[in-house]
């Protein structure tokens, strides 16, 4: 199962999100990989520590590789680095990724990573983080990925763009692949006592998007989880939030 997390809005948590269900799936026995498409590179910092220093070792020298020929070309696990964490590896991120896309596009390489997964047989679950654009690498995710999660952060903006971000997906799935569907609406940064999140999160059910619970509060352990570099099923596993997260990896495994 290939998920990725999309939202063109930045700040909704999408690497925070991409690591804690990652890093829960490997503490429930899943082999997980984590690849990082985003130039800043946060879901590689969070998972890792630091960035690999030569860029060949990351996602950018897989791409790269796609752009010349090779007798024996590398596959993606090449590049794949493991985690301090049983059953989690990553895929880091560079940003060099960040001038290789004209080239990638030009080349037309859009199913190179949807080719590369689809090979891979080590791995139970897939988690791909991308950047808060529509660019070259988060259509390159979302050919490669079953299923989209779609981080919200209740914020009046976030539901003006959730409109388009839907049409996004519709396309790609029409044009490019008819297995992606959104599987959920991760109400991010919640706060249960405010108006605003509560009717904003009412709409988005009327309107029949498919809002999951429960919802990630909002919470400064997310920070010191970030600083630490270390996810919250490690840094604080009887947290309140360690305990959303586990619950709504429980549910998206169950539906």
């Amino acid at each position: 199962m290939r998920r990725v997390i999309f939202n063109q809005k930045g700040g909704v948590g999408k690497s925070t999100i991409t690591c804690n269900l990652a890093a829960m799936a490997a503490r429930r026995g899943l082999r997980t990989l984590v690849i990082d498409l985003d130039t800043q590179a946060n879901a590689t910092h969070y998972l890792l520590g630091e960035q690999p220093a030569d860029a060949d070792d990351t996602i950018a020298g897989y791409f790269e590789d796609t752009l010349s020929f090779r007798i024996y070309p590398r596959d993606i696990e090449s590049v794949s680095h493991p985690t301090p964490y049983k059953n989690l590896a990553v895929v880091a991120a560079h940003p060099s990724l960040e001038t290789l896309q004209g080239r990638l596009e030009s080349r037309y390489k859009i199913y190179k990573l949807r080719e590369s997964l689809a090979a891979l047989a080590d791995y139970d679950r897939i988690y791909i983080d991308t950047p808060p654009a529509l660019n070259f690498y988060t259509r390159s995710a979302l050919i490669a990925a079953d299923r989209c999660l779609v981080p919200f952060d209740c914020d009046a903006f976030a539901r003006q763009a959730l409109d388009e971000l839907s049409a996004t997906v519709d396309e790609l799935r029409m044009d490019h692949n008819p297995e992606l569907t959104i599987e959920a609406i991760i109400i991010n940064q919640f706060q249960a006592r405010a108006r605003l999140p509560r009717e904003l999160v009412d709409e988005l059910r009327a309107q029949g998007y498919p809002v999951i619970e429960p919802f990630l509060p909002a919470s400064v352990k997310v920070r010191e989880s970030h600083q630490a570099r270390r996810p919250l099923t490690d840094l604080a596993p009887r947290h309140k939030l360690t305990t959303a997260f586990a619950e709504l990896h429980d549910q998206l495994e169950a539906q």
